[in-house]
C-alpha cells in the first residue's frame, strides 16, 4: 500500500546498504561512491580492483556529498572544481578553456567538506555553548529575581517589625504618662480632701463657739457675768488653691519620625557582571573531548560493527528474590544492582544476585534511579512525590510534583540533575530538577506547539546531553536536546517491517552515545545511533528475550535486561 508523505516522514531513517538488492544494515560509507555499505559489501568493495582504493569509513564519519549544481556554460557538466585565481566554481570542461589556462584548481568537494565541518562546528557551538549558556544565564536571572523577592520581603518584614516596635514604645510612654496623670490627680484630690477636713473641723469648732456665746447671752445673774472667762475665737485656717497641671504638646514632625526609623536604599557600588563561561574553554574542552571520543569510537565501533549480529554473548543470569518481575533495573557505581517490580518492591543485590536490601513502597511502581553519590531516588505516583533514600537507609520526601503523577526518573551522569517524566489526564511533560530538588526546566511541546509526550514511562540521558524518553502511548522514543528542543522521534522501522507497530519500554544509553530500547511487540532490543537511525536488533527471542522491560548499561559495557514475566535479570556483553 502506498503511504502518504506524512506517513513516510514519520518512518525513521533505516540505514540500508546502497548495493542493489542488498537490504543489510549500512554501517559503513564509501566517500568515493557516496553510498552506505554493509559489512559484507564493504569487504567486497575493498577487494574489487576498481574500488579497493576508495575511502571507506563508518557511516557517522562519512564525508557529506557536494550538492549538485549544473555548469551554466556547459549544462551537461556538474560544477565540481574551484578556480583559485578566478575565485569561482567551475566544471571539468571549464578547466580546459583559455580563460582558466595556467590557473590552480581545488576539489570543490574538499572545500565543501571543510566548510561543512566548519558549519557543523559552529552549529555544535550553538548547541553546546551558546544555547545552554544562555539558558544558564536565564536561570541565573530567575534565581536572582527569586532572591530579590526574598530580600525585599525580608526588608518589608523588618520595616513592619520596627514600626511595631516604635508603636509599642509610643504606647508604653503614653501609658506611663496617663498613669502619671492619674497619680497627679490623686495627689491633688487628696490635698483638697485634707483642706476640706480642716474646714469641717473648723466649722464644728465655730458651732461650739456659737453655742457658748448663746449661753453667755442668756446670763441674768451679774455675779456669773464677772466669773466667766474671756473667750477669743480662733481665726479661719488658711489653705492654698491647687496648681493644676499644664499639658505641654510634644514637638515633632514627619522628618523626626523618619529619622527614628530605618531607611532602605541601594548601595552605591558597581554592579557585579554575570559570569559567562569563556567559549575558548568550552571549545577547547569540546575539541579535546571530541578527539578522545572519536578515537574511542574508531577503536570500539570497528569491533562493535563486526560483532553486532554474532558476538552478543550472555555473561550471566540470576533471579532476584523479593520481586515478581524486573520492570526496572539500574546499576550503582559500587557494583550493586537495584531491581523493582510493578507492585512497588525495590530490591538491591550484588552483581551475583545476592540480596542486600529490600524496600516496600506503597506509592506506585518503584521506578527509580541511582545518583552518583549512591542515593536511590524513586517515584511515588499516587502521592505525587519523588523520594530519596540515602546510603544510611534514611527515606525522605525529596520533590513534590504538584498535580502531575511522576512516572520515570533519571539522575544525570553529566551534572547530577534529576529528570522526571510525569503526566495527568491529557497533559504530560519532562521536568528537570537540580540536585537540591529545585525545578529548572519544563519540556512539553516542540517548536510547532505540538505535545511531545503522552506517557513518558522510561527516561534517560545521552552523552551529548540529549534527553531520551520512552513514551508507550506515543509508540515512540522521543529525543530532545539539553535545551528541550525536539530532535527526533523514533517510531520503529515502519509498518512495512512490523505491521503491529512499535511499543517501547525500558531505555538506556551507552558510552558511545547509542540508544538502546525495548520493543514489546517485536520482543527485541533496538540499538539506535545518536541521531535516531536503527543500527541493529542486538537482542531478540533467539537470545531468550521474550518480554524485555527494564534496561541499563554498567561502566564495563554490560547490558542488563529485565523482563516483566520473570524476576530473572540477564547480562549481555555487546561492546568489546
Amino acid at each position: 500500500m502506498a503511504e502518504s508523505s506524512d506517513e513516510q516522514a514519520a518512518i525513521q531513517h533505516y540505514l540500508v546498504c546502497g548495493t542493489e538488492d542488498c537490504q543489510q544494515n549500512g554501517q559503513f560509507y564509501c566517500n568515493a561512491c557516496h553510498q552506505p555499505l554493509c559489512e559484507q559489501c564493504r569487504n567486497e568493495h575493498k577487494k574489487s580492483p576498481n574500488t579497493k582504493n576508495h575511502d571507506i569509513v563508518l557511516y557517522r564519519h562519512r564525508k557529506h556529498q557536494l550538492p549538485m549544481e549544473i555548469c551554466q556554460d556547459h549544462p551537461k557538466r556538474n560544477v565540481e572544481i574551484f578556480c583559485r585565481e578566478c575565485k569561482t566554481p567551475i566544471c571539468s570542461k571549464c578547466c580546459t578553456m583559455k580563460e582558466h589556462k595556467g590557473h590552480e584548481f581545488d576539489d570543490l568537494e574538499d572545500i565543501y567538506a571543510e566548510k561543512y565541518a566548519l558549519w557543523q562546528g559552529e552549529f555544535s557551538k550553538i548547541q553546546k555553548y551558546f544555547l545552554p549558556t544562555s539558558q544558564d544565564m536565564k536561570t541565573d536571572i530567575k534565581e536572582d529575581a527569586t532572591q530579590i523577592k526574598k530580600i525585599m520581603e525580608s526588608i518589608r518584614t523588618s520595616i513592619k517589625a520596627e514600626a511595631e516596635s516604635l508603636k509599642n514604645l509610643v504606647d508604653e510612654v503614653t501609658s506611663e504618662n496617663i498613669e502619671h496623670t492619674h497619680a497627679m490627680e490623686k495627689s491633688l484630690l487628696e490635698m483638697l480632701k485634707s483642706q476640706e477636713t480642716i474646714y469641717d473641723d473648723y466649722i464644728a469648732y465655730i458651732w461650739k463657739m456659737s453655742d457658748k456665746f448663746q449661753e453667755y447671752l442668756s446670763i441674768t445673774n451679774q455675779k456669773l457675768l464677772f466669773q466667766s472667762k474671756t473667750i477669743k475665737i480662733q481665726p479661719i485656717p488658711e489653705t492654698t488653691k491647687p496648681i493644676p497641671p499644664v499639658f505641654s504638646a510634644g514637638q515633632f514632625n514627619r522628618d523626626d519620625i523618619t529619622k527614628l526609623l530605618s531607611r532602605v536604599n541601594i548601595p552605591n557600588t558597581k554592579p557585579e557582571k554575570r559570569k559567562i563561561q569563556p567559549m575558548e574553554a568550552v571549545t577547547t574542552h569540546m575539541i579535546s573531548t571530541k578527539k578522545k571520543l572519536e578515537q574511542s569510537k574508531e577503536k570500539s565501533n570497528m569491533k562493535l560493527t563486526q560483532s553486532l549480529s554474532s558476538s552478543v554473548t550472555k555473561v550471566r543470569e540470576y533471579s532476584v528474590p523479593g520481586v515478581r518481575e524486573a520492570y526496572h533495573v539500574s546499576v550503582v557505581k559500587s557494583g550493586k544492582l537495584w531491581v523493582s517490580d510493578w507492585r512497588g518492591n525495590l530490591v538491591q543485590t550484588d552483581l551475583q544476585g545476592n540480596p542486600l536490601e529490600k524496600i516496600k513502597t506503597s506509592d506506585g511502581f518503584g521506578y527509580h534511579t541511582a545518583t552518583q553519590d549512591g542515593d536511590l531516588i524513586y517515584t511515588g505516583q499516587y502521592k505525587r512525590m519523588i523520594y530519596r533514600i540515602t546510603p544510611d537507609k534514611k527515606i525522605t520526601e525529596f520533590i513534590k510534583t504538584g498535580g502531575l503523577m511522576p512516572l520515570s526518573v533519571h539522575s544525570s551522569r553529566i551534572n547530577g540533575d534529576i529528570l522526571v517524566g510525569m503526566y495527568k489526564d491529557k497533559e504530560a511533560k519532562v521536568t528537570r530538577y537540580s540536585q537540591a530538588g529545585k525545578e529548572i526546566q519544563n519540556i512539553l511541546r516542540d517548536n510547532k506547539g505540538q505535545e511531545l509526550y503522552s506517557d513518558p514511562h522510561y527516561i534517560t540521558e545521552n552523552i551529548n546531553g540529549d534527553i531520551c524518553t520512552s513514551d508507550h502511548n506515543k509508540h515512540a522514543v522521543v529525543v530532545v536536546n539539553k535545551s528541550g528542543q525536539h530532535r527526533f522521534s523514533y517510531t520503529g522501522q515502519g509498518s512495512e517491517f512490523n505491521p503491529f507497530g512499535f511499543h517501547p519500554w525500558g531505555i538506556c544509553t551507552d558510552v558511545l552515545g547509542h540508544i538502546l530500547v525495548c520493543d514489546h511487540i517485536s520482543k527485541s532490543v533496538h540499538l539506535l545511533c545518536q541521531d535516531g537511525g536503527l543500527l541493529s536488533f542486538i537482542l531478540s527471542e533467539q537470545q531468550g528475550i521474550n518480554h524485555p522491560r527494564g534496561l541499563c548499561v554498567d561502566d564495563e559495557n554490560n547490558l542488563y535486561v529485565g523482563q516483566y514475566d520473570t524476576n530473572t535479570v540477564t547480562v549481555y556483553k555487546y561492546l568489546q
